[in-house]
């Protein structure tokens, strides 16, 4: 009788490497550059000249880097927020929708204050933003916590109400009357947008609450109690549970500070850059800081990283797009491969792959 056949079998490694979970993101980053470069060729461009327009073009001036830092900053910010909840196995993935419902309030304030021109109308902007954030994740925490639903589908879905809710306003009531016809709002008041930090760039101050996040959530994982406790229901869910801790406070919290985040990111958006509601509010922020969460690893520093490296590849789909005449969509391609090669490395990392006979 014939030997068995073999088999590939995937088994877990008992000791998963940890400098191979710090460098899978180096080495996703490198696997996507190499296949990006074929990817240029096989479309008929010169890999070498593709890469540096792509890549180092768009922040070889100051202008560059300015625009660099305005896109990381919505990114980073929201990943934060993200970051907290998945160490906790919350999985917020509408962070986009939460954007977009941080963005409306903010603006609705922005708009219809009594006093447009006074100082607390941007801070009141800011809680706007935060609490709208927050209430469109209220809805997922609420049903997860009482119903057990699944998070992930509640917030994807809400994530197209939001949207759809964003395009009746800006069609119909908020429409700028002198818009030309335009789905936008009016602009807002002067006393409603942040400052640049310089007359010449774009990048303005809601840099510095994203600043003041990255700190906080460093403090608040590595440093406090409910970090700790939540990063153990996420690690050990038994052990969590033995030990007393609440799976309710952790749904709560995780969701509730992601949608604080993402609200904030969205009232930045609308009160910085565009000065204004538009469909065109995000330009998927709250999707590719996903990517940006994974990417750093789910820590504060690293997601600051990946929020660069995420908001390069932002610039950089748009300079091929003028300088070659490539499709913007490469964009997304270059997101997609990068959060394909992670989660193969994160997969290898944890699992080992062997032949053996059935």
């Amino acid at each position: 009788m014939g030997a068995l056949p073999l088999w590939p079998v995937i088994e877990r490694r008992t000791e998963p490497s940890a400098t191979m979970r710090i460098a899978a993101p180096v080495m996703a980053t490198a696997l996507t550059i190499l296949c990006g470069s074929i990817l240029f060729a096989a479309l008929g461009h010169n890999p070498v000249a593709a890469f540096e327009a792509f890549f180092v073009e768009p922040v070889s001036s100051l202008n560059g880097v300015s625009e660099l830092l305005l896109k990381a900053s919505p990114l980073i910010l929201i990943a934060l927020g993200l970051a907290i909840g998945f160490r906790a196995n919350v999985w917020n993935i509408g962070a986009e929708g939460q954007l977009i419902i941080g963005a409306i309030t903010a603006t609705g304030v922005g708009l219809f204050f009594p006093d447009r021109e006074s100082a607390a109308v941007l801070p009141l902007m800011l809680l706007a933003g935060m609490a709208g954030g927050m209430l469109w994740a209220a809805i997922p925490a609420f049903l997860r916590d009482r119903y057990n639903t699944n998070e992930i589908l509640v917030t994807l879905m809400l994530t197209y109400v939001a949207t759809l809710l964003l395009s009746y306003l800006v069609h119909g009531p908020w429409r700028d009357p002198a818009g030309f016809n335009y789905p936008q709002t009016a602009l807002l008041p002067p006393a409603a947008m942040f400052d640049p930090l310089h007359g010449a760039y774009r990048v303005n101050g809601s840099i510095f609450i994203t600043v003041v996040a990255v700190f906080a959530m460093w403090i608040f994982s590595g440093r406090s109690f409910l970090g700790y406790r939540m990063a153990v229901g996420g690690e050990a869910p038994a052990a969590a549970r033995y030990a007393g801790f609440s799976d309710s406070t952790s749904i709560w919290f995780g969701l509730l500070i992601g949608g604080a985040a993402a609200g904030i990111a969205g009232m930045a958006e609308a009160a910085g850059p565009l000065g204004q509601l538009s469909p065109q509010i995000s330009p998927g922020y709250g999707f590719a800081a996903i990517i940006v969460a994974f990417i750093g690893r789910l820590n504060a520093f690293g997601i600051v990283f990946g929020g660069l490296l995420l908001a390069l590849l932002y610039l950089g789909g748009e300079a091929v797009q003028l300088s070659l005449g490539m499709p913007s969509s490469l964009t997304r391609i270059f997101q997609g491969m990068l959060l394909f090669f992670l989660l193969a490395a994160d997969f290898l990392i944890f699992y080992r792959i062997k032949l053996a006979r059935r």
